[in-house]
């Protein structure tokens, strides 16, 4: 993308910093500053609503800001440097000295402004590079002959930008609600950092080959209804989705019955879907650090070293797992305590006795062999299945 079909309300870097405009997945010419492509101008003007007014120098004086710290806001945000060209806004200006003022009023530490940019920065970059390469891009086409793209284009955006704009603040709230409400009944300060949480990788098998066999136009769409229905499955029965990595996804969960339904849902699903790949799916359960949406720590990884080594179509989990369904009572010990458990029950019906307890277990787990994992010494994983299919 050129600087200006990327100029946002975040403004861009001064001289000797890497500044704003580029997404941040892309290689950037630091030294690169705006074209005067007239199409690019007027869309960057509808979008942000405000002409070019200030170079990176003048935006920071105006906002009252360092240099230095302008600087880092924008390199966090992930826009290209744009040297000492007039590119910004009034709006760039604004949001530069909304950032500070957080940290003038003690509302955030410096540090964590950054950091607000930062996240703020990468997931909508993501977003918008989405809406481009597969929405707009789609509808752009010129719905009749002899009309350009440009004609067609100016338009459009005009008429999407507010809806899209409502759409993304809703959202926002929505998930920032949810966020909210896991944080204030956690039960201390150490939990809303280091949470015991269940983690899971659901990874497809063989990808690798795949992307060699498959056209790119068949690749990206067996991508997307992967990313698709595991999004869906993991919203639907109370799971997070931590992120995608096309051939893989990361989920957590707030306990171990709501993560092996996800992980079990998954298999299904795949399983019933011809034209996808089988699907390997390893969980672990344990303290997890999160951070700017993304989880840490040794549980993260013994999930991600799990889902290595599982069977195809089939769910791996560890220990501590085994044993918070265990104690949940969403899978017995072992099977034979549950047939004791069943032969019990069925003999007080027989004597005229309806049971008191009669356990439903959910999911049934097989120990398997303990192997050595990578990192984290030898681990015994148990493979995890639907009550009647273990």
């Amino acid at each position: 993308m050129t600087v200006d079909d990327t100029t946002s309300g975040a403004g861009a870097e001064p001289p000797s910093e890497p500044s704003v405009h580029a997404t941040p997945h892309h290689e950037v010419d630091h030294t690169a500053e705006p074209t005067d492509d007239p199409l690019a101008i007027r869309l960057e003007q509808l979008i942000l609503g405000a002409d070019r007014r200030y170079t990176p120098f003048q935006a920071a004086r105006t906002a009252g800001v360092s240099m230095d710290l302008a600087s880092r806001f924008w390199r966090a945000m992930g826009f290209a440097d744009i040297g000492q060209a007039k590119a910004l806004t009034e709006a760039d200006v604004l949001a530069l000295r909304r950032l500070a003022g957080l940290v003038e009023a003690g509302l955030l530490s410096e540090p964590m402004a950054v950091q607000v940019a930062r996240s703020t920065g990468q997931t909508t970059a993501r977003l918008a590079e989405w809406q481009i390469d597969s929405f707009l891009e789609g509808l752009t086409e010129p719905p009749e002959p002899g009309m350009t793209r440009t004609e067609v284009t100016y338009p459009l955006v005009e008429l999407l930008l507010p809806e899209l704009e409502e759409f993304l603040i809703y959202v926002w709230r929505r998930q920032l609600a949810a966020a909210t409400g896991r944080v204030v009944q956690a039960a201390d300060d150490d939990e809303m950092v280091d949470r015991r949480l269940a983690v899971g990788f659901a990874d497809l098998v063989g990808f690798t080959r795949l992307t060699r066999r498959l056209e790119e136009e068949e690749l990206g769409e067996l991508v997307e209804a992967f990313e698709t229905t595991s999004a869906d499955l993991v919203a639907a029965h109370g799971g997070r989705l931590i992120k995608t990595l096309g051939d893989e996804v990361l989920f957590a969960a707030d306990d171990a019955g709501t993560a092996a339904e996800i992980a079990l849902r998954l298999i299904e699903a795949m399983t019933q879907d011809e034209t996808m790949p089988a699907l390997r799916v390893g969980i672990a359960f344990g303290t997890v650090t999160t951070r700017m949406g993304d989880v840490f720590g040794t549980t993260v990884n013994l999930a991600s070293r799990l889902t290595s080594i599982a069977p195809k179509d089939a769910v791996l989990v560890d220990g501590a797992f085994a044993e918070e369904l265990t104690r949940t009572g969403d899978a017995p010990a072992s099977e034979a305590q549950a047939a004791e458990e069943a032969a019990a029950a069925e003999k007080e019906r027989a004597e005229g006795v309806e049971p008191l307890v009669v356990p439903k277990y959910r999911y049934g787990l097989q120990p398997m062999w303990q192997r050595p994992v990578r990192g984290l010494g030898v681990v015994e994983p148990w493979l995890l299945a639907r009550r009647g299919t273990s």
